[in-house]
């Protein structure tokens, strides 16, 4: 795939932050996503929240899976270090870097179908296992890349653009976060930067296991089986001379709304999506409470946003393990093989 370079000379006037970088730097190539997808909404709000907490892109670890949000590490941080995995296996390909490399910031990317479908087993046991890194889930609730079938995160009942409706339960990935001993929980809207980028950071701070869901909706999940205005049907019946997907542009959807409220946001396709923002008052240390909340407000037809929980005393995986601190690639022979004392010492143990 060819990808659109952006102009590498930055005017001399750009706002630098504490380490010397504009936010041009936090930036890649120009995405190819289609006009008005609320990932690109999510690729700017990572690009804020790394800007403003003055993070070296050298520093970070960025890992995805398939599909359409694991192909948006490509539009940021274009300096950083990166890993595209197989479809739902990168929470392995994460935790294995974590291990060996306890100094990189490690971003995790993912959909609602790489992580609540192929992938829902690799996404509960970073959880449990407590892995240092933060998860940002892509939510859509729909295959965009293949044609916009329902993904496991749909809720039941909802309707596609042709009629369709989704007869199966929807997995609700904050819950299961919590459940399975994420230590820092929280859901978003892509078009509420004011509330995505505070959370972004406060996630990369987050000293353990932090999950964000956040809500992105699909602009072109319009083509499904049966329908012979779908892109399959008219290839298959029409000699066409070349293959062609063309998309019409859409508006990014942006709110501001006050805690404790509820919006209502009308997304591109004609659905409406109906938005509870937490209160200032509720207690996010609560793991029941946070639970009650969120299956109370679902039940109502509302998609909680905030951060829903936090648990500051979890330590994180290099703390049950006791690892050492340096990188395993920075460890010398003498460090690696203490010598036969040391191995006869573990030996004694184990008997």
């Amino acid at each position: 795939m060819t990808h659109i370079a952006k102009p590498r000379l930055h005017h001399p006037s750009l706002t630098r932050n504490a380490v010397g970088f504009t936010r041009r730097d936090y930036e890649g190539p120009v995405s190819t996503l289609c006009a008005g997808c609320g990932h690109d909404s999510i690729s700017a709000a990572i690009v804020q929240a790394c800007f403003e907490q003055d993070i070296e892109p050298h520093r970070v670890a960025k890992l995805s899976g398939i599909g359409c949000s694991s192909k948006t590490p490509t539009y940021f941080l274009g300096a950083s270090h990166g890993f595209n995995t197989v479809h739902g296996r990168m929470p392995s390909v994460l935790t294995g870097a974590a291990l060996a490399n306890r100094e990189l910031i490690y971003l995790g990317v993912s959909g609602d179908g790489d992580s609540a479908s192929i992938g829902l087993g690799q996404f509960a046991h970073i959880m449990r296992r407590g892995v240092n890194m933060t998860y940002i889930v892509m939510n859509n609730g729909v295959y965009g890349l293949t044609k916009g079938q329902f993904s496991a995160t749909a809720d039941r009942g909802s309707v596609a653009k042709r009629g369709a409706v989704n007869v199966e339960s929807g997995i609700d990935l904050a819950s299961l976060a919590i459940l399975m001993g994420a230590s820092f929980v929280a859901r978003s809207f892509s078009g509420d930067k004011a509330q995505l980028v505070p959370l972004i950071k406060a996630a990369i701070s987050h000293p353990g296991p932090a999950i964000l869901d956040v809500v992105s909706p699909c602009v072109a999940f319009n083509n499904h089986k049966g329908s012979t205005r779908s892109y399959d049907h008219v290839r298959e019946h029409n000699a066409a001379l070349n293959r062609l997907d063309v998309f019409s542009p859409a508006e990014p959807v942006s709110v501001d709304y006050a805690p404790g409220t509820e919006v209502r946001i009308e997304q591109p396709n004609g659905t409406v999506l109906l938005l509870h923002k937490l209160a200032e008052d509720y207690d996010p240390s609560d793991k029941a409470g946070a639970l009650a909340h969120i299956q109370a407000r679902e039940t109502a037809g509302m998609v909680t946003t905030g951060l829903l929980y936090l648990d500051p005393g979890r330590r994180d995986l290099h703390g049950r393990l006791n690892t050492v601190a340096a990188p395993l690639a920075r460890l010398d022979e003498t460090a690696l093989c203490p010598g036969a004392a040391a191995l006869a010492a573990i030996n004694d143990a184990l008997r």
